[in-house]
């Protein structure tokens, strides 16, 4: 490998783990489980992933994991891939050339979402923005076998969005940040709805054209602008300073 793909693989190392660790920072982790998964650039077939078994926040640029698409190692370390938890990321991946990082979560309010037949509501300001993005997948059990990929890849589409019915959520982008920008999206148009259903008395409905202008600016703004790149570079910068350091060695705060 030559330095400069060294230094490319580096970058996307610190990148993917600052992801982590912000997820954990907001609170949408579930403990040593699920995955935030980076397609590694020139090599299709290998990705960067966390160890099974730690935190969070434990992950570092140097543990990161690269496995390829059935969430095995190929590449030695002292710790283990989870890649019975790969299959949505591994079918995700091998299918769309159009996203290189996937990152599933199940927090309350999503998973609440994705219990109600009707899915996201598109009449609040954040869902609006998912208005014909979003794909639907049936449960059926924990996400372990190979059988079902092509079943998910059905449901997900050329969409960036799966809800996975009475389970949680997967977002798939272009890079980490995209992803995130999309993941924070979701997870804030999940949040209102649930408060909007607490309280009592009759929703405000938007037509579909305005959920339809909505959809198409929010989706150019993540792949057409540096946005998604500010934002990210903003909430790391910030959790650097509530946190400090975010591993040994790191010195970017």
């Amino acid at each position: 490998m030559t330095s400069d793909a060294l230094q490319d693989e580096w970058t996307f190392r610190v990148r993917l783990a600052e992801c982590y660790h912000l997820v954990s920072h907001l609170g949408w982790t579930e403990m040593i489980f699920n995955h935030i998964s980076l397609r590694l650039p020139g090599e299709p077939t290998r990705y960067l992933v966390n160890p099974f078994g730690l935190h969070y926040e434990e992950v570092t640029p140097e543990n990161l994991l690269v496995v390829n698409a059935n969430g095995e190692l190929v590449t030695q370390s002292d710790h283990k891939p989870n890649p019975a938890g790969f299959a949505l990321h591994g079918a995700i991946h091998t299918a769309r050339d159009d996203i290189h990082c996937v990152i599933h979560t199940h927090t309350s309010a999503v998973t609440a979402v994705a219990m109600k037949e009707t899915g996201f509501s598109h009449d609040n300001f954040y869902g609006a923005q998912l208005f014909g993005r979003v794909g639907y997948h049936a449960f059926e059990g924990i996400t372990l076998y190979d059988e079902e990929r092509p079943r998910m890849l059905e449901s997900l589409g050329d969409k960036h969005v799966l809800v996975l019915r009475n389970h949680g959520l997967a977002v798939g982008e272009a890079d980490v940040a995209r992803a995130f920008f999309l993941l924070w999206i979701c997870q804030r148009a999940a949040e209102i709805q649930c408060h909007t259903g607490m309280i009592p008395g009759t929703d405000v409905k938007l037509s579909d054209e305005i959920r339809l202008g909505c959809a198409r600016d929010a989706a150019g703004l993540i792949a057409h602008s540096s946005a998604a790149d500010l934002m990210f570079d903003a909430a790391v910068r910030k959790m650097r300073r509530e946190r400090g350091p975010l591993w040994p060695g790191d010195n970017a705060a």
